[in-house]
């Protein structure tokens, strides 16, 4: 059993670090193309991403999903049935919704309202999207064959490729936006090269129909839901374009970027967190151990919240030769990235409420949350957008995780009932209150503002200590998790 345990802990260190990193690499675009690109140009870019995300739920409708539950088990047909029928489904429909997407390239310019002489992006994003999934299979029979540093390298990889790619072109070659999606495809076709021989040694020349049958009556049920995630986290990009411009997407998603600090805690924590509920969820008094995550959780967020809000104009404005953080021309943004990291937050308190979920079974659910934050993401982004521009558009995307958080918690609640430490969690959301009021009324009418902000973080977390923290904790905090 503890070789398990042992095997489980090293791949889960492995796929951890390394997607933290690919989220970092991929961060490194954002001070690059922001001090290259004019907010329009970027903003195209951000219209052309949203949709290739929903587009990529599409393109593998929930394949992936019945492809690990049917090849972990072997049930239903041999290794190579597993994995050829799921892959020659996806290489059928993969061909044929890229030819239509190509072929009325000029209408959908027009539908999502990008010049026709950017046309080219459209035929530049089919392909990318062909690659991508096409490589999606092959990776999900890495994982199950325990491949993780080789998974773990390739996905390095694709983003060390996109990165090189995109310097070299933009700077040696002088190219335009388009050089961010002829280096993704170049990424995303090398990648499909290396993964060649894991294709190749799992692949034969026929599509098991009885199989397929399967997988899609498994995985279907997974794009509507994946679909409404993916709303969740885009939607606001086509819906604040159409209520505004262009540029005003490329100034709001370079600055939503900056949530990274919170969303690789999150992540991070969520490796973690997964595995660690469900290999404990027999142990001996453990809700009450589920009850101190929350609360922990809460705290190492909220500090992170207050310590990035709170200095990340600083940092932005700080000059390295010439070259920002972001640009200048996306300053107008700044503020929203309090509202950003909140909502990155409120998204790390549905994590923590997924684990009654995963425990009793009740994945059903998941896409009627998730389908209830999608609704109140485009309801609120049409509500506030014409109202407050970009901070209406980061307030729908907080709002939505807000929901979603409640949601999970009520579910949770109600099959596996966790008495929380409310007044804990209660004690530092108050802080967080009292500073942002602070902060909005005080701190940004101050000249001297950098020392009252080192004061104001150095009282929260005094704060914190005091009120949320008792002794035994602290002892525990510096003796196991400093150590």
């Amino acid at each position: 059993m503890f070789e398990k345990l042992k095997e489980l802990s090293k791949d889960t260190l492995i796929y951890g670090i390394s997607t933290m990193v690919g989220r970092f690499l991929n961060f490194l675009f954002v001070p690059f193309f922001t001090n290259v690109f004019n907010p329009g140009e970027y903003g195209y870019i951000f219209i052309i991403y949203s949709y290739i995300a929903i587009f990529n739920i599409v393109y593998i409708y929930g394949l992936d999903s019945a492809f690990l539950k049917y090849a972990a088990f072997k049930d239903a047909a041999d290794d190579k049935d597993n994995f050829s029928t799921p892959y020659i489904s996806v290489f059928i429909t993969s061909i044929l919704i890229s030819s239509i997407i190509i072929f009325y390239k000029n209408q959908i310019c027009s539908l999502i309202e990008i010049p026709q002489s950017y046309s080219y992006l459209i035929i530049l994003s089919s392909l990318i999207l062909f690659f991508d999934s096409n490589a999606n299979i092959p990776f999900l029979k890495l994982r199950l064959e325990r491949k993780a540093k080789l998974f773990s390298t390739l996905k390095v990889l694709n983003i060390l490729v996109n990165l090189f790619a995109n310097f070299i072109l933009i700077y040696f070659f002088r190219f335009g936006i388009e050089a961010i999606l002829i280096s993704n495809l170049l990424a995303a076709v090398i990648t499909l090269i290396l993964l060649i021989p894991t294709i190749v040694q799992n692949f034969r020349f026929t599509v098991n129909y009885l199989l397929l049958k399967k997988l899609l009556k498994f995985g279907l049920p997974y794009l509507p839901a994946g679909l409404a995630l993916m709303f969740v986290q885009v939607i606001d990009v086509p819906i604040l374009e159409k209520l505004t411009n262009v540029e005003t997407v490329g100034i709001y998603k370079a600055n939503y970027k900056l949530g990274i600090f919170m969303m690789l805690f999150v992540g991070m924590f969520q490796y973690a967190w997964q595995p660690f509920f469900l290999n404990n969820s027999k142990s001996e008094n453990i809700k009450e151990v589920f009850a101190k995550v929350l609360t922990y959780f809460c705290v190492v967020s909220g500090i992170l919240l207050v310590l990035v809000s709170l200095f990340i104009e600083d940092i932005i404005k700080i000059s390295f030769w010439g070259y920002h953080l972001i640009g200048q021309r996306y300053w107008d943004g700044i503020p929203i990235i309090p509202i950003i990291l909140l909502g990155y937050m409120f998204n790390g308190l549905y994590v923590v409420f997924s684990a009654g979920i995963y425990i009793e079974e009740k994945s059903i659910y998941a896409p009627i949350v998730a389908g209830i934050g999608a609704v109140i993401n485009v309801l609120a982004n049409f509500i506030l957008i014409p109202h407050l521009n970009i901070i209406g558009a980061a307030l729908a995307t907080l709002f939505s995780y807000m929901v979603m958080a409640l949601g999970y918690y009520l579910v949770t609640q109600k099959y596996y009932k966790i008495n929380y430490e409310y007044k804990k969690v209660a004690k530092v959301f108050f802080a967080i209150s009292v500073l942002a009021v602070s902060h909005y009324t005080f701190l940004i009418k101050t000249p001297n503002d950098l020392f009252w902000k080192i004061l104001f973080f150095a009282g929260f977390v005094t704060y914190i200590i005091i009120q949320v923290l008792d002794k035994k904790e602290l002892d525990y905090i510096k003796k196991r998790f400093l150590k």
